[in-house]
């Protein structure tokens, strides 16, 4: 997905000034990650490895609950304790706010942002971030040798979105480093959770990425995430939600159309009431009313237009089931 409605150039320099540049190591696209952040992957490459290998007990907690945020602590390491982890808001009505930020429409109790603006006030936020392929102008962000590539040597598009790159999931280590600042800038900016998009890039790759590339990614990074005391959201893949869940760490979902494809009892099944619904106005086969009505949708869930156009655009969509 891209950040619709922003220009390329400001968010190649928000992303710049959040993390330092080009002075940043690898982060800009040259050389090699600090030695300071790389002692802290690899830390967590450790941690991930012991949880797996049944060192710890995990993360426990339920992903259903009160009106209030559901509490999770998460413990992949007794080296040291994990900041407890707030659950979205059982039915609270959300926004998806990826084309620009604007203040949260009346109602509203979870709002999703970019990850270079900051969160919506008075309200559960939830941090954007692409961690399985490029965004439009970030290509400097990432080393050559993560773009993946095919047998000819040319980058592999998204085919839906041609300005984005798949990244090479092969090197989960290397990913990883890429996408830490991102991620501890949600934690510093004062996000709640992070969403970590395209984790199905490996359906586009023609066999050269497979599932569990990216499952290996995406454990690190939601280690990453909770060290950082957010919670994680599963992005895409709905056919792995099960494993996802018990084998990544995933703690809630963001299931775009789920009902216009029929998927979204494969996130409710697994994350319960923890699942934040988006459906697009351009593309729903049936009336808005109805998919309020299904019980198979999930208690969160909002109608926007496909570009996510802010309030002062005149193909703003935004409608709730309330």
């Amino acid at each position: 997905m891209s950040y619709r409605g922003r220009s390329v150039e400001s968010i190649r320099r928000a992303r710049l000034r959040r993390h330092g540049g080009a002075a940043n190591g690898r982060l800009a696209g040259f050389g090699t990650v600090d030695s300071v952040a790389r002692r802290g992957i690899l830390t967590l490459l450790t941690v991930v490895a012991c949880a797996l290998a049944g060192c710890s007990a995990g993360a426990t907690g339920s992903a259903t609950g009160s009106s209030a945020p559901v509490t999770r602590t998460a413990t992949p390491s007794s080296a040291a304790p994990i900041p407890s982890i707030d659950l979205p808001p059982t039915g609270a009505t959300p926004d998806y706010q990826l084309g620009g930020a604007y203040p949260a429409p009346a109602g509203v109790g979870i709002v999703v942002r970019d990850g270079t603006a900051a969160p919506a006030d008075d309200v559960y936020s939830v941090c954007y971030v692409n961690g399985f392929q490029t965004q439009p102008g970030e290509l400097p962000l990432w080393p050559d040798d993560l773009l993946l590539k095919s047998a000819e040597g040319e980058l592999v598009h998204d085919p839906d979105w041609p300005d984005e790159v798949i990244v090479d999931t092969r090197d989960a280590e290397a990913v990883a480093a890429i996408v830490s600042p991102w991620i501890d800038g949600c934690g510093t900016d004062g996000y709640d959770a992070v969403e970590f998009d395209n984790l199905d890039t490996y359906t586009r790759t023609d066999g050269a990425l497979t599932f569990d590339d990216n499952l290996t990614v995406a454990k690190i990074l939601v280690a990453i995430a909770h060290e950082h005391g957010l919670a994680a959201g599963q992005k895409n893949a709905a056919e792995h939600t099960a494993q996802l869940h018990a084998d990544a760490g995933f703690d809630f979902a963001i299931a775009e159309e789920c009902a216009a494809w029929d998927e979204c009892r494969s996130y409710t099944d697994v994350y319960g009431d923890a699942v934040i619904a988006i459906e697009y106005s351009d593309s729903l086969p049936r009336p808005f009313s109805a998919v309020c009505a299904d019980a198979a949708t999930p208690a969160s869930v909002v109608l926007r237009d496909r570009d996510l156009v802010t309030p002062d655009d005149p193909a703003y969509v935004f409608e709730t089931c309330d």
